[in-house]
């Protein structure tokens, strides 16, 4: 990695959280699933075949498998940064990190990715690295996290740390915000880019189960800066008291937010329908208003 590019994660954290929650029997991946047949539906849109795709960051093969039963995929490349995640793909596999990707240029005609390019320390870097691996007029369709993800849980691990230990700490990742990802997409080179978000609801019986089912996820805290060693307890009970008393349901359950962003975007290809160049337009606006058109710096008359 360029010493430019801020490391905001740690890669080999990320790795193992990966590992170790696709290596055991109760990984939990419900909303993975939910997010890839949410971009597989997206797929089925697309009237076309893509005869070789790469599922990047495969995790369960919960996209691959979604979007294999479209029909529309010829053969798919999985890849990941954690082998027991690829050995638990089918076919072609593929371990390697997602900042300095394998591939040759113009290798797939489609590119998927499922809840994984949140975790990447240079994503304009991987954005344009997917882009020269696609084919001309190839497709990017990824999700990931976006910036309201568990805002719950992050002010009440930061009002726990206050109270308990006198300062904040990262806890929760930071996510990319929607706006900013749309910009990624056009300086990455990619063409009509699409960038949408959800919100997610998920209801737990309590706080502590929240932060275990993310650790099934393998979503743990892998910030750069966390802090080393494990958690104190009367931080985490305070915590899960503060997501209490603020945010529990009457039926005593809390709620966790997850904003699901999905990018969607093409490598160009002269066949893509393009603006047409300022000044070009063969009719003017205010005829077809039916309104008068007025020097810049005029008013009209009331």
């Amino acid at each position: 990695m360029e010493a430019s590019v801020p490391r905001v994660f740690d890669p080999r954290a990320v790795r193992l959280h990966r590992a170790r929650a696709a290596a055991t029997p109760d990984t939990v991946d419900f909303l993975a699933v939910e997010a890839a047949e949410r971009l597989a539906e997206r797929l089925e849109v697309v009237k076309r075949d893509f005869p070789l795709a790469l599922d990047l960051g495969c995790f369960t093969g919960a996209l691959a498998r979604a979007a294999t039963l479209r029909g529309r995929i010829g053969r798919i490349v999985s890849c990941d940064g954690a082998f027991p995640c690829v050995r638990r793909a089918e076919g072609d596999r593929v371990v390697a990190d997602f900042e300095t990707l394998p591939f040759a240029a113009g290798a797939f005609d489609l590119v998927l990715s499922n809840l994984a390019l949140h975790w990447t320390n240079d994503l304009p870097g991987a954005l344009v690295q997917i882009r020269h691996m696609l084919r001309p007029d190839g497709l990017l369709l990824a999700s990931l996290w976006g910036g309201e993800t568990l805002w719950e849980l992050r002010r009440a691990l930061m009002e726990a740390e206050l109270d308990e230990e006198g300062g904040v700490s990262p806890r929760v990742s930071p996510f990319a915000d929607i706006r900013d990802l749309g910009a990624l997409l056009q300086r990455a080179g990619f063409a009509l880019p699409v960038v949408d978000g959800d919100l997610i609801e998920v209801t737990y019986a309590d706080p502590l189960m929240l932060m275990r089912e993310l650790r099934g996820m393998g979503e743990s805290n892998a910030v750069a800066e966390r802090r080393k060693g494990f958690s104190r307890r009367a931080t985490l009970m305070r915590a899960a008291e503060r997501y209490r008393s603020q945010f529990a349901r009457r039926d005593g359950r809390i709620p966790a937010t997850f904003q699901l962003i999905t990018l969607t975007a093409w490598a160009p290809h002269e066949s893509q329908p393009r603006p047409l160049r300022p000044g070009s337009a063969a009719h003017r606006l205010a005829t077809a208003l039916g309104t008068e058109e007025l020097p810049a710096g005029d008013k009209a008359t009331p």
